[in-house]
């Protein structure tokens, strides 16, 4: 057996093992990396090596944008932008059957988009229309299933935190311009698909529906959310037309949120300590995950792991739909005990020089590789979003299993799509001269 193949064993027995026995995601990560390193002894310390490159992989411009954005997203959701997301989605669609459940799904993909984050998505909207739900008859169960799901299109609708990461893992082949406005279909398909489960359920248990607002009410609570909204207009469109970087546009979210939430009176300055020491351990979380990931990252490509993966899957697998489903599953069994990312900046580089072999364009595969990991944090054992989701709906997580399953199974066929119909990805960047 030669070292190369030894230390890819060592490599992710130790990880797993780590895992199985509770280690947190990033010490694993971290610890892992050193082990494999320490059986190379011709190399390098093994303690130094990992020391620098978690430091030079998080020295990195673009990164800025993930502590802003995170900043922003606090601001937001202590600056009531929720609410007034909440009643404009009810004025909008509140008086379909089972309207309440299309006013979440609705309510958290604007929320999550506006804020970049499907945790902040999932707090927000799940803490103050949970009860509401309840009083009108509809299971908190069902509820928090409806609202963990929906929550996940925050991650694909720009500004996303995630979709940086991706293009930072990439090594440039995809740029944050091009992910963000490839993310709007596979977002809203997400939406539409869990709102046509949503219209099956209310049909068959005879949930209500909102009474029918007028037109002056619609305009006024559309008045009311449009400054939110405007966010969107700002960040996206000016990374998109060349005014600003992702970065840039991260620090104007912050600024445009704190001016926000002074104008609706509902932010002051004794708010800013809490907001900024949560967003600073939120930051920290995040970038340590992301320094161990990139020292995992270097350490595959110095044993050369994504050629040695594309090599044998392109001999074995000659069947490029074969190899795309077997990424698939094995990306949704990541994504079931690893956060969002780590996972994306491990098997970005293993991945992705796969899949460019065979043609899939890189901001196509970003796609699949989001969504893949979407519906790993709605489920258990680590399932951020479903324990934040069950937690702030009172309910215990084994009762929104099931009403969760089916949503979850539309997110699959959504992501089916994706993976085999290249166009709902690449047809808007090209659209905007983002790709050839």
């Amino acid at each position: 057996m030669s070292i190369e193949t030894l230390s890819i064993i060592v490599l992710f027995v130790s990880f797993m093992g780590l895992l199985a026995y509770g280690v947190p995601v990033a010490y694993a990560i971290g610890i892992s990396t050193t082990i494999t390193l320490l059986m190379n002894i011709s190399y390098m310390p093994a303690t130094t090596t990992v020391s620098q490159r978690m430091t030079t992989g998080i020295d990195n411009f673009a990164l800025l944008a993930i502590p802003f954005f995170i900043l922003a997203g606090e601001i937001m959701n202590r600056g009531g932008i929720a609410n007034r997301l909440i009643a404009f989605a009810k004025s909008l669609i509140g008086s379909f059957p089972g309207g309440m459940a299309y006013v979440n799904i609705i309510s958290a993909m604007l929320f999550g988009a506006i804020s970049g984050s499907a945790i902040a998505a999932a707090s927000a909207i799940g803490s103050t229309l949970t009860d509401k739900m309840e009083k009108d008859g509809y299971p908190r169960e069902f509820s928090a299933a409806v609202n963990i799901s929906s929550s996940t299109t925050g991650l694909l609708i720009p500004p996303s935190n995630v979709l940086i990461i991706f293009a930072l893992a990439s090594g440039g082949t995809a740029s944050v311009a091009a992910l963000f406005i490839a993310g709007y279909i596979p977002g809203i398909l997400v939406g539409i698909a869990i709102m046509t489960m949503v219209y099956f359920y209310a049909k068959r248990k005879g949930l209500p529906r909102e009474e029918r607002v007028g037109f002056k009410q619609l305009l006024l609570d559309f008045k009311n959310a449009i400054l939110s909204l405007t966010l969107l207009v700002i960040v996206v469109g000016g990374i998109v037309a060349g005014v600003f970087t992702a970065t840039e546009a991260a620090a104007i979210a912050v600024v445009y949120a704190i001016l926000l939430g002074f104008i609706n009176k509902e932010l002051s300055l004794k708010d800013f300590r809490p907001i900024i020491l949560r967003s600073a351990k939120t930051t920290a979380i995040v970038m340590f995950l992301i320094a161990t990931s990139m020292a995992m990252s270097w350490l595959f490509s110095f044993e050369s792991i994504p050629q040695s993966l594309t090599g044998f899957l392109i001999e074995v697998v000659h069947n490029p739909f074969l190899v795309l489903l077997f990424i698939n599953i094995t990306l949704l069994v990541v994504g079931t005990f690893m956060d969002m990312t780590p996972a994306v900046l491990i098997f970005t580089p293993i991945f992705l020089p796969v899949v460019m072999t065979m043609g899939v364009h890189p901001v196509q595969f970003g796609m699949i590789m989001v969504l893949n990991l979407c519906i790993g944090v709605c489920t258990p054992p680590v399932g951020t979003l479903l324990f934040v989701g069950s937690g702030v709906a009172k309910v215990p997580v084994t009762k929104v299993i099931k009403p969760l399953l089916p949503l979850l199974g539309v997110m699959v066929l959504v992501l089916l799509l994706l993976t085999y119909i290249p166009e709902l990805s690449l047809w808007l960047p090209r659209v905007f001269g983002l790709i050839d």
